[in-house]
């Protein structure tokens, strides 16, 4: 049976953390503020800007909503940014993509008309290149990444000569992850759509890591004994048993019942690297905000 790597052990040791820096930073009149910027309402952007205002509320965080209809136009939500990139009282800010609709020709443009000094979620081109040169100055690394590296480092994992394979090529995790893990002095193999023999590449594996974002997608043959395996994913399983009773839950790219009695380390989902995202953007924000008020302080 595989040792469950859980977030919620993760999320405590940060949001304590981030908690104390809360305080400080208001004992010196600074009120550290996170901007979501939404447009539509997409069930999983609804989801996730729930979960985050929670529990920002719960380390000492504001949260400001600023909510545009489905249909916004490329000038609304670039008047929404540079107003939100004057507000010295705003220090981070998220916003959801992908962009709905006609705005997704405009995205690119859209996400680096914001500062990088307030990008918490790396969408700016200056933050993926923070990322790429291992320049913490210029930004924030992406959330999901970051948390899997937190993940790694929380279970006491060093990377130093471990050979990682990442199973997905975004720039939203899989391409980050792998300069990040390498960074870490882990040799990294990058599978991807047009791989051949992804399960001979990933059996090679220390460290596993699917972000393919395809349910049911890892299955036995993909892995081996000794192994630790980070689901990354957030699938939407028609089968799977609720809370409720009933069918339709989350579920990530493994086929956990095939992968977790091989392997050594899993992180099940739910309940595993999601919930450390979240707190990863809040730790920027507290970041972004003690970094501004040194600047003007």
């Amino acid at each position: 049976m595989a040792k469950l790597l859980l977030g919620k052990e993760v999320t405590q040791s940060i949001d304590g953390d981030v908690a104390a820096r809360a305080q400080r930073l208001s004992a010196r009149g600074v009120q550290p503020t996170l901007a979501i910027v939404r447009v539509g309402e997409d069930p999983s952007d609804l989801s996730y800007e729930r979960g985050a205002m929670r529990r920002a509320e719960g380390v000492g965080i504001a949260v400001r909503r600023h909510m545009l209809p489905a249909d916004a136009d490329r000038d609304q939500l670039l008047d929404v940014i540079d107003a939100l990139n004057e507000d010295d009282s705003v220090h981070g800010v998220l916003l959801f993509r992908p962009l709905p609709g006609p705005l997704r020709a405009y995205q690119t443009e859209i996400m680096n008309r914001l500062r990088p000094e307030k990008d918490v979620d790396c969408m700016t081109d200056l933050s993926n290149a923070g990322v790429f040169e291992g320049r913490a100055d210029l930004g924030f690394p992406p959330c999901t990444p970051e948390a899997c590296m937190a993940m790694l480092s929380h279970y006491g994992v060093d990377l130093t000569g471990k050979r990682a394979v990442v199973i997905g090529r975004s720039m939203v995790v899989g391409r980050p992850l792998s300069m990040m893990l390498m960074a870490a002095n882990a040799t990294v193999t990058t599978c991807h759509t047009r791989t051949v023999d992804v399960p001979g590449i990933t059996r090679t594996a220390d460290v596993l890591v699917t972000s393919a974002g395809k349910l049911g997608s890892l299955t036995r043959e993909f892995v081996r004994e000794g192994q630790i395996v980070i689901d990354v994913s957030i699938n939407w399983d028609e089968d799977k048993p609720n809370a409720k009773g009933g069918r339709g839950a989350i579920a990530g790219d493994c086929v956990f019942d095939e992968v977790e009695p091989v392997v050594q380390a899993i992180t099940p989902v739910p309940g595993g690297v999601g919930a450390v995202t979240t707190s990863i953007l809040l730790r920027h924000v507290i970041e972004a905000a003690e970094r501004s008020a040194e600047t003007c302080c």
